[in-house]
């Protein structure tokens, strides 16, 4: 990591030693909002065969979170931040990077649900002193807080979060990310993981 791109992150995180160590966190939204050199469910929302339970349930142990927070989502013109794909604070995390460069936003899973009491009442992002504004859309949550907002997703005992920049990316790519979040295939597990490993076939 560069000297620039270290003393850009000393604010945040006086203690990270690199990237991969900076995994994100809802806590720790601006990290996805930093500029960063990126190199790379079911059949009815992925298109695909779930992935193999060996194979996710070996991902999510390198990970260090439960195989059921493991989710991905797609949306045109983002593709995952291979490095950022981990756990945090027991959560799932992910960054997806658009393709030309100019934004990101953050996919976080974690166990829990949301209700129109309990949505205002949860914070959003490192922006916890901010009061948090809910919309119900669809079978999701739009909030927001401050100069963040988000998509949350309520599935089956775990809240999907995706995340961003309310400047950087707008509701609606948010809404596609928040709609197309889904449990991995085959090929999208390999994705998340260094290149090196994959998953077997």
């Amino acid at each position: 990591m560069g000297a620039d791109m270290q003393k850009s992150l000393a604010p945040w995180h006086a203690h990270a030693k690199d990237v991969r160590m900076m995994r994100p966190a809802r806590a720790l939204l601006l990290l996805l909002l930093l500029p960063v050199l990126v190199t790379g469910c079911g059949a009815d929302e992925s298109g695909g065969t779930a992935a193999d339970s060996a194979d996710l349930d070996a991902a999510a142990g390198d990970w260090g979170v439960a195989p059921e927070l493991v989710y991905v989502t797609k949306v045109s013109g983002y593709t995952v931040f291979q490095e950022s794909v981990g756990e945090y604070n027991g959560e799932f995390v992910a960054a997806y990077r658009s393709e030309k460069g100019g934004s990101k936003f953050g996919l976080f899973v974690g166990r829990g649900t949301m209700t129109a009491e309990s949505c205002p009442e949860q914070p959003l992002g490192e922006v916890s002193e901010k009061q948090v504004t809910c919309e119900h859309d669809g079978n999701a949550w739009y909030r927001k807080a401050g100069g963040s907002h988000e998509y949350a997703v309520p599935d089956d005992g775990v809240l999907i979060h995706l995340i961003a920049d309310v400047d950087k990316v707008d509701r609606a790519v948010l809404r596609k990310a928040a709609e197309a979040a889904h449990r991995p295939d085959n090929a999208e597990l390999a994705a998340l993981l260094p290149a090196a490993k994959g998953t077997g076939t």
